[in-house]
């Protein structure tokens, strides 16, 4: 990689959006993402947005490209590795090797603490299919930065098959998951959550048990697929749906800057992340 390059490059990424919206993108490969997804995961306006990966796109970080009637973006991962390369290529006397790990690692004046891990739990009324592909998705997509739960204020006991079916169908994880009561997080001894998210209207209207630990609260709703009527086509299609809303949800919210957020704004992003496509009602 030449400077002019790497130069561009740099410049493209000295700004949060475009620099959120890269990493997003690396997380989505090999599929890339709608251009709409990407605004509405950075809940940002669509030409605002189009500006920011046109830049990206003339630095050579990411490139699109038509799928139908949707405009795909990719991260090129190639080139972001080569503008890490340019970084290190004349590190340790041009032996780059040598790096990794650093044969003389700087003294740490301070105690380095690791990145807090938080807890989220998603609350629905069965905990069959909502609330169990939210957690799914967050388990996937998290980057190890979140501990996924779910629950229900009367649970069915079992997972909709059809949940299961596309959350395999994704590649997302589906060992281990049960339907269960959110009595079991309200008990001694239970996780302290850092987030509880209704993705059901029900959910959001009952009285929730008290949440050790103060965590923070928003209504997600979207529609229930398990009433879903039709061909086993169209019942599927309805919980396709269903996951394609909480995953532009959760990726929204995984791309919080959480440690600078200040309380009150953090809970207008998440409450604003609800009002997403596919909302149902606005449950104060």
């Amino acid at each position: 990689m030449d400077i002019e390059t790497a130069i561009a490059a740099f410049a493209a990424l000295a700004q949060p959006t475009r620099l959120a919206v890269l990493r997003l993108l690396v997380r989505h490969e090999p599929a890339g993402m709608a251009a709409g997804d990407i605004a509405r995961a950075m809940a940002a306006p669509h030409n605002t947005m189009s500006s920011h990966l046109a830049i990206l796109a003339r630095a050579g970080l990411v490139v699109a490209e038509r799928q139908s009637r949707s405009i795909i973006y990719r991260a090129r991962v190639d080139a972001t590795r080569s503008l890490a390369a340019y970084l290190l290529e004349d590190c340790c006397a041009g032996q780059p090797g040598l790096c990794v790990p650093d044969p003389c690692p700087p003294q740490p004046t301070e105690t380095i603490m690791p990145d807090p891990v938080f807890n989220v739990l998603f609350l629905c009324t069965g905990n069959s299919a909502r609330s169990i592909m939210a957690e799914s998705i967050l388990a996937h997509d998290g980057g190890g930065r979140f501990r996924a739960y779910s629950a229900g204020s009367t649970p069915r006991g079992e997972v909709h098959p059809l949940a299961l079916k596309v959350l395999a169908s994704y590649d997302y994880p589906t060992g281990g998951m049960r339907s269960k009561n959110w009595s079991e997080f309200a008990a001694p001894g239970a996780p302290v959550m850092d987030f509880v998210f209704t993705v059901c209207d029900n959910a959001a209207g009952e009285t929730c048990p008290v949440w050790p630990g103060q965590p923070m609260t928003a209504h997600w709703g979207i529609e229930d697929p398990t009433v879903a009527t039709g061909t086993d086509l169209q019942r599927e299609a309805a919980f396709v749906a269903a996951f394609r809303y909480l995953r532009n949800r959760i990726t929204a919210f995984t791309a919080l800057p959480l440690a600078s957020l200040d309380r009150m704004a953090l809970g207008a992003r998440l409450r604003e992340i609800g009002r997403g496509e596919g909302a149902t009602a606005d449950i104060a």
